[in-house]
């Protein structure tokens, strides 16, 4: 891999899915590498070609906990901020602590972590700061609203931070996954209110999102373009993974939004 920031990473949500992959990849190709979660079996893997992967308990939404994990680094060149969780059910019903754990792991948790790493950044004169966030943060998508929600201020997030730190040697780039295969399908917290006159339509919403993302890409292929991004001078603002999602954002631009509307219901509101 031609890098071009450096050997020391650090990838959030590392004990599964997609940034369990990255945290792997970057480790395979010679990084240090330091993978963080909350539920995470703290280790040390150590790769053939010297790259090692430690995994340490760190919780995102925690500043102190932050600071205690992150200072055990040396520098960090590159991150790949990819904790997250979903939510999903209908606008109207849904309680305010599911809204707040939404906001607070996508949103919060990444604005917390980011502000740290940009400051070593920033100080050392140089890195790469990637955020995994979501198709749905471009395109909408019923039932889970406050998912999307959460990823679209992840991109209003990284292109300001963009503009910020380009002085400084910094560049940042949002990767933008669309159905992909990872624990993620399983662990998204579902609710309805009892006797609610969404329930049925709403179950069928989500057996539709999780039977597309059980189908969909392996986490490995957005650990490519990380490590693709890893080796550019001037990364995109943003990158979909995938040539149907390339095309799709393509597409979009020209789509007049009842249109848009129009498929997302078909595809999400099956009556």
């Amino acid at each position: 891999m031609k890098n071009k920031y450096g050997t020391y990473v650090l990838i959030t949500g590392a004990s599964s899915g997609i940034g369990k992959a990255c945290a792997e990849s970057f480790a395979a190709s010679g990084c240090h590498v330091l993978g963080v979660s909350r539920n995470i079996e703290e280790g040390l893997r150590v790769f053939e070609n010297g790259g090692r992967l430690t995994r340490k308990k760190m919780d995102i939404t925690d500043e102190a906990s932050i600071a205690y994990v992150l200072d055990q680094m040396p520098r960090i060149d590159i991150c790949v901020l990819a904790a997250g969780m979903g939510i999903a059910g209908p606008a109207e019903e849904m309680p305010r602590s599911l809204v707040q754990q939404q906001i607070d792991t996508n949103y919060v948790g990444t604005v917390l972590t980011g502000s740290y790493v940009l400051e070593r950044m920033r100080k050392q004169g140089c890195g790469l700061f990637l955020v995994v966030g979501s198709i749905a943060g471009r395109v909408s998508i019923p039932m889970q609203s406050h998912y999307s929600s959460s990823k679209y201020a992840l991109e209003a997030y990284v292109d300001a931070v963009r503009m910020e730190m380009h002085d400084f040697g910094v560049r940042a780039c949002i990767l933008e996954p669309g159905d992909t295969r990872t624990g993620f399908t399983s662990a998204r917290r579902f609710y309805t209110k009892e006797g609610s006159v969404y329930a049925d339509i709403a179950e069928r919403s989500v057996a539709k999102m999780a039977k597309d993302e059980m189908q969909g890409r392996d986490p490995s292929s957005v650990a490519k373009v990380a490590m693709k991004l890893a080796a550019r001078k001037n990364p995109p603002a943003r990158v979909p993974i995938g040539f149907e999602y390339k095309l799709l954002m393509f597409l979009l631009r020209f789509m007049p939004d009842r249109l848009k509307e129009w498929i997302l219901r078909l595809m999400y509101l099956p009556r």
